[in-house]
């Protein structure tokens, strides 16, 4: 009786030790390395101040349609449209931040000691970027609505409600584009100045060049749309797109995001962390 409660009780003390073994070497929940990106991406002074710059900018682009719009522009697709307009501009930035930030602040060496698999923390940033996103974008929505309200009831005109959820998804789609397109260069360069000086020449510089090389060539005007993504991705904001439509985003995205995004993530999972 004694003998077999010993080999009981050795059993059940090799299972214990071992439970504990593989507790010890279990790695961090993927959602534990989401909450933890997530308050990375706000606790910095970049960060934070960028947030509070697109909340400012928001709030000033309502006050600024109630007061200098008239009447019948008072509706929900300009109050929305001028929200969403600083947003789409500074959103790419903050996640250019996100990624950049584990160089340009050197905490590259504590995150990927603490989670050596790079591939699980370059997702847990892709996750909160297009969290982030889409929550700042359903804000602005709901700034929007606000403003609709308050301004046409101050104006003294019918609410009008003309964004129905079609073109909210056109848009949505367009500002996730480009926050992708901010992560990229994020990833690829791993420098805070030159991925935001690179998304600048992407959204400004890029497509004013592709205008006037359309205006002045008529095989660059046929071939514009397969060529140019952020002509493509500009062009979702009308929103109708048809088949071919989606052809050419799939085509100048796979080119001018998907494949750089490729290479940055296979430089970052093999470069070396100073």
């Amino acid at each position: 009786m004694s003998t077999a409660t010993s080999e009981a009780a050795v059993v059940e003390a090799r299972a214990v030790e071992k439970s504990a073994a593989d507790s010890r070497h279990a790695p961090i929940p993927f959602r534990t390395v989401v909450g933890v990106e997530l308050r990375k991406m706000f606790d910095t002074r970049s960060g934070f101040w960028m947030i509070v710059g697109i909340a400012a900018a928001g709030l000033l682009a309502t006050v600024a349609v109630v007061l200098f719009s008239s009447d019948s522009d008072l509706t929900y697709d300009s109050f929305a449209g001028a929200v969403g307009v600083p947003m789409t501009i500074l959103l790419p930035v903050l996640a250019i931040l996100s990624v950049t930030g584990e160089w340009s602040q050197r905490a590259g060496l504590t995150t990927f000691t603490l989670v050596p698999h790079r591939g699980r923390v370059i997702r847990a940033k892709l996750a909160v970027t297009l969290a982030v996103g889409l929550a700042s974008m359903a804000l602005a929505l709901a700034i929007g609505a606000v403003g609709n309200v308050v301004g046409s009831n101050l104006a003294g005109v019918g609410t009008t409600w003309n964004l129905g959820p079609g073109a909210i998804a056109y848009i949505v789609g367009a500002d996730l584009l480009g926050m992708l397109v901010g992560f990229m260069l994020g990833v690829v360069t791993r420098n805070s100045a030159a991925a935001i000086v690179g998304y600048f020449v992407y959204w400004f510089v890029f497509p004013t060049l592709s205008m006037l090389l359309a205006a002045n060539n008529a095989w660059f005007e046929k071939a514009q749309p397969w060529l140019d993504f952020s002509f493509k991705q500009n062009s979702m904001y009308d929103g109708g797109f048809t088949g071919q439509d989606w052809a050419q985003l799939a085509l100048t995205g796979s080119g001018w995001l998907l494949l750089p995004l490729a290479f940055g993530v296979w430089r970052v999972l093999r470069s070396e962390v100073k």
